[in-house]
């Protein structure tokens, strides 16, 4: 990356690096082990992250939309401003997860965080920098849903609504904000592999693979595993008992999906 690049990154990783420290001076939920404080901070961070870069990805679409898929013009300059956050949260968040957690715990976290960093920084190269290296950055739209959720599960608040909500709302990013632009992504890279530098192209290609797996996998915890497909069923199932106990004139037949016996437990 060029001096200006650099510059940027470099800043972005100072001040989030100061944000984890910053942190660790705010209260924070009592939770039961110090090793949830420190996760509630890191997600904390990474949350900011997702809300900077996910509204500024979808920002530069509102105005740049244009330039995704045009490879003969230089990106703008919030092209690489945005590109140059993430970079510098990356390098500070594989810090924090050194700092906090053996490699044994930390070594999908920080594969990922190193494979983002190389692509990211190809993609804004002096000479070769492409419009698309916005694109994946709508992921983190979804990522901050899912660290809202998170940060909900961790206090405690599962049997909330807001945390149904967040859940949702992480299954429907998790569909038009990740698995949508990973796959227009991966066929762009498919179709028009030779606007792409070599190294780029086979960086971007394992990188896409990755992410759009571990993106599935996620679909599938959410639905199965956290439990929103037993908790849809459940609530169809007292929809239709409510209307069938009304059809057979019933009068407590309205009162059925309000019984608190009646609502789903969740295993989070």
């Amino acid at each position: 990356m060029a001096l200006a690049e650099l510059a940027a990154a470099g800043a972005s990783f100072a001040a989030f690096r100061g944000l984890h420290r910053g942190l660790e001076l705010l209260p924070s939920p009592r939770l039961a082990a110090p090793q949830d404080r420190w996760t509630w901070r890191n997600i904390c961070a990474s949350f900011v992250h997702s809300l900077l870069s996910g509204a500024g990805a979808l920002l530069w679409m509102a105005h740049y939309s244009h330039l995704v898929a045009d490879f003969t013009h230089s990106c703008p300059p919030r092209t690489v401003a945005l590109v140059s956050l993430s970079i510098g949260y990356f390098l500070a968040d594989g810090v924090d997860l050194l700092w906090n957690q053996t490699f044994g715990q930390s070594w999908q976290m920080l594969c990922h965080h190193a494979m983002s960093v190389s692509c990211l920084a190809m993609a804004v190269l002096p000479g070769h920098c492409v419009s698309v290296s916005v694109v994946p950055l709508l992921l983190e739209v979804n990522s901050a849903c899912l660290h809202f959720r998170t940060l909900l599960l961790l206090s405690g608040q599962t049997s909330t609504v807001v945390f149904g909500l967040a859940s949702w709302a992480t299954l429907a990013t998790l569909l038009v904000f990740r698995l949508l632009p990973l796959g227009w992504m991966s066929l762009l890279l498919l179709w028009q592999h030779h606007h792409f530098p070599l190294a780029l192209s086979a960086l971007w290609g394992v990188g896409l693979f990755t992410i759009t797996i571990m993106s599935i996998k996620l679909g599938i915890d959410l639905v199965v595993s956290d439990g929103l497909w037993v908790q849809t069923q459940l609530f169809i199932s007292r929809k239709k008992k409510a209307k069938s106990d009304w059809g057979h004139g019933s009068g407590d037949a309205t009162r059925l999906p309000y019984r608190e016996d009646a609502s789903p437990k969740r295993q989070d």
